[in-house]
């Protein structure tokens, strides 16, 4: 099928991109063959008007768990429980799967065309990557961990990741790993928020670093990068110590810490969402502890201060959600451009890059999207409005392009009650 996108304003997703008009967006199937002047023959091709609204690339999500939804509980759960149940027949692990896929669909209906993710439930995430690759399921392009590599009391052990009593085990379910064809690997090397068992120790060192580094070094030689989740400066300098390719969340850094980035060739995955209900809301609403508020807190300050003392220092810096936690849909990661924006002080049109070709780039598929050129894939969105000069555009979508395949006035069922209380947190 080829397809004129006509009377669009593009955005091309490169650092220094500018509004231009007069140009057809041409595509053959899933690839983007042309950039064109109006005028030329069109002939052939099915076109698309786009009556003036603005083109860019769709977006690149680096940390994901489709596993949830981001709906908030009244009390906390149970997940390894959860996720033993889910395991334990054929019907359940059926159901699980589905509603994995209709996650991976959100993401896809908010904009989202390229996801990477960083920790699941068995096998499901390389088998929705598939699916929806062969054209089986409607979903974004999917960089898989599947399930990551925790310890005994670590952060998400048994729900999302693994438990590895020692090095054995922990490179036996990397071998697991890579005989599902992931295409990353995923370490738990600290704690977080809400695991956390004193007021003060968010991100407190779970993981041995002898583990890391057998675990990093074999997933070298296999190939694989290493992403970890490290939410302490402790846990981030043993992180990069060891052999880690990116340091998900992040903490505070120090000169030490950011020489480490430099020789180590790391790039750090910027969190906020995740840690702002905890750190901003109040507990009235949320129902966080005092506890889990003070440590929201730290992990919050932690993960802006980190990241803007890698914008200062030149290390490279890509976007996540942590989409699943608490509050944090599958269909608002628009939502982390606009607190990049706000906490870390960068401009709406480096917010637009990072969460485009940069974190195409960063997850290894910069070559195949990411931007909008020729020889690319047919990955885009479409807003009625800039959103260089305001981020909110993206939340109201008029098209969503992913591998060539059209979705027209997506609309994603919202939670209403979830937007309402992080709406005030973007102004």
């Amino acid at each position: 099928m080829k397809r004129a996108y006509t009377n669009g304003i593009l955005l091309d997703g490169t650092e220094q991109m500018q509004p231009v008009a007069h140009k057809i967006l041409l595509t053959e199937d899933d690839k983007i063959t042309a950039i064109a002047d109006e005028g030329v023959d069109l002939d052939g091709y099915e076109v698309i008007d786009l009556h003036g609204s603005y083109i860019m690339p769709g977006l690149v999500n680096l940390h994901v768990h489709l596993a949830g939804n981001g709906k908030p509980s009244a009390k906390p759960r149970d997940n390894a429980a959860l996720v033993r149940k889910i395991l334990s027949n054929g019907l359940t692990r059926a159901v699980a799967y589905r509603l994995v896929c209709s996650y991976a669909k959100l993401e896809l209906l908010g904009g989202v065309t390229t996801i990477r993710t960083v920790g699941g439930i068995a096998d499901f995430d390389t088998r929705c990557r598939d699916d929806a690759a062969a054209g089986r399921l409607l979903a974004p392009r999917i960089l898989a961990a599947n399930e990551g590599i925790s310890v005994p009391g670590g952060h998400m052990a048994g729900s999302v990741a693994v438990a590895a009593h020692n090095n054995a085990e922990a490179l036996a379910q990397l071998r697991k790993a890579s005989g599902q064809k992931v295409d990353l690997v995923k370490l738990m090397i600290t704690g977080g928020v809400l695991d956390a068992t004193e007021k003060g120790t968010p991100g407190e060192l779970k993981m041995k670093p002898e583990m890391v580094k057998a675990v990093c070094a074999e997933a070298h030689r296999l190939g694989y990068t290493v992403a970890a989740h490290t939410e302490s400066p402790e846990g981030v300098k043993v992180a990069l110590e060891n052999g880690v390719d990116s340091i998900e969340h992040g903490a505070k850094m120090d000169d030490e810490t950011v020489r480490l980035y430099k020789e180590r060739g790391a790039f750090l995955c910027t969190t906020i969402s995740p840690a702002l209900p905890y750190a901003l809301f109040d507990t009235a609403i949320s129902g966080a502890s005092e506890k889990d508020q003070y440590n929201g807190k730290i992990v919050f300050d932690g993960v802006v201060e980190s990241a803007k003392t890698a914008l200062a220092n030149g290390i490279p810096v890509g976007l996540g959600n942590d989409v699943g936690c608490p509050y944090i849909t599958q269909y608002d990661f628009w939502r982390e451009l606009c607190y990049f924006h706000k906490y870390c002080g960068v401009s709406n049109r480096f917010a637009l890059y990072t969460a485009t070709l940069r974190n195409a780039q960063l997850a290894g598929a910069g070559d195949v999207t990411g931007s909008i050129e020729p020889g690319k894939s047919a990955d885009f969105i479409v807003t009625k409005h800039d959103p260089l000069k305001d981020l909110r555009a993206l939340q109201h979508l008029e098209l969503v392009v992913c591998r060539g395949h059209v979705v027209k006035k997506p609309n994603p069922k919202r939670n209403k009650t979830v937007d309402a209380l992080l709406d005030p947190y973007l102004a």
